[in-house]
């Protein structure tokens, strides 16, 4: 076994089975150093994400005498000892460690903390025995973590590199889906290579492809459809004010973009505010092309942003005889994490457009790009010259959904 330095790190795909061996190096670690002064410490992304992705297959494999749920006070006893297991991605959530030895730590998910918490990590492990055992996929290759991993330094490490090819024990089937679901996009270079590669060029590569060839997301006939969301992004004075219906079908197999607009005012050429009410006006009309065409909606989720715009949607909405549609805020959750799913769902055929309706949204989708100039982190490019308004609109309608779509994960 090499990974006896003090930082220990696994890095690459998705379906590797880097963490599976952590199982059991996990409890290794914390009888190695049960009664020694310090904390345990397990980190990951969210308290949820640990839960899901550490504590529970412990369980499976060594059961819950031994490794108990997370507590209200953010503790878990595992294997005789209490440790701390709490969410990275805010320094706030690790306030409790401030000041304190840790005698080991354990991270899931490391690309996806607060760096501030992994340097305050750095100043914590200060035992001659303390050690750190993690995991990461890669990412944007200046990533503060890249720069841990892999820059001149006396730091005392030992990395491991994956790929799916590295996993004797993952179906050649699924692993053929995941080469599928990935190709074409910057994530088929880290989930399934394990390579840390720079997010460039255009986000929906494959719908564009298919635009421009065969079509399979285009749909000409109506589909059966379960539920119907509306989303609303308002503009601001650069920008328009957009409306995008998407449905899904029983059982979150499909997603569906029914209807979009794009809505901006121009006067001598030059755009200018549409004041409330006319906005209150336009989405109206579009919420009753809607209802004409495919049925009532259940939910509208607007920009959490405008909240005075909301209340004039609500007004007009309850004037034009559309008092009973729900109106609310959206989630508003990370915009990779919607790229990441609709992605996916093109990539799985699981999402479709209608042949009329979306231009608005098909020409958002042909000309989203990565930022070339953001060499840090991925983010897509909002500089006016791609429709960023529309994608936001179209992903509040399903974002709260996207565990269900992406069942497996």
């Amino acid at each position: 076994m090499k990974a006896t330095h003090r930082w220990n790190v696994k890095t690459g795909a998705t379906r590797s089975g880097k963490t599976y061996m952590d199982y059991f190096v996990i409890p290794k670690r914390i009888r190695a150093v049960a009664g020694k002064e310090g904390l345990i410490v397990i980190l990951g992304h969210t308290k949820g994400t640990l839960q899901r992705n550490i504590i529970e297959p412990l369980q499976n494999i060594w059961g819950t005498a031994l490794v108990s749920d997370i507590k209200s006070d953010n503790t878990a006893i595992m294997f005789g000892e209490k440790v701390y297991c709490l969410g990275a991605e805010k320094v706030s959530r690790v306030d409790v460690l401030r000041g304190s030895s840790i005698k080991y730590c354990y991270g899931d998910e490391v690309v996806t903390w607060h760096r501030d918490v992994f340097n305050m990590l750095k100043s914590r492990l200060d035992k001659p025995y303390s050690c750190f055992d993690g995991t990461c996929n890669p990412d944007n290759p200046n990533h503060w973590f890249y720069g841990f991993l892999y820059g001149k330094s006396d730091i005392d490490r030992y990395v491991q590199e994956y790929s799916i090819y590295d996993n004797p024990f993952i179906s050649p089937a699924v692993v053929e889906s995941l080469e599928n679901e990935y190709r074409g996009t910057v994530y088929f270079d880290r989930f399934i290579l394990g390579h840390w590669t720079v997010a460039e060029g255009l986000i929906y590569k494959r719908f564009a492809d298919d635009c421009s060839n065969d079509k399979q997301m285009m749909l000409t006939h109506k589909p059966a459809l379960s539920r119907i969301a509306i989303g609303v992004d308002f503009g601001g004075s650069s920008s328009a004010h957009t409306f995008v219906a998407t449905g899904t079908d029983r059982g979150y197999n499909n997603l569906y973009a029914l209807m979009s607009e794009r809505c901006e005012c121009r006067e001598n050429g030059k755009q200018v505010e549409i004041d409330p009410e006319r906005l209150g006006e336009l989405f109206c009309e579009f919420v009753y092309r809607v209802i004409a065409v495919y049925g009532s909606p259940d939910i509208v989720y607007c920009d959490s942003a405008e909240q005075t715009l909301i209340l004039g949607l609500r007004a007009t909405a309850r004037k034009k005889g559309l008092g009973w549609l729900r109106i609310e805020n959206a989630l508003k959750t990370e915009i990779n994490d919607r790229i990441r799913c609709t992605t996916r769902l093109m990539a799985q055929q699981r999402f479709y457009y209608m042949e009329h309706g979306c231009e608005s949204l098909v020409n958002a989708f042909k000309t989203a790009v990565w930022n070339p100039k953001e060499l840090t982190k991925d983010e897509r490019l909002d500089d006016g010259t791609s429709d960023i308004d529309t994608l936001d609109a179209f992903e509040y309608t399903f974002e709260r959904d996207i565990a269900m779509f992406i069942k497996y994960e």
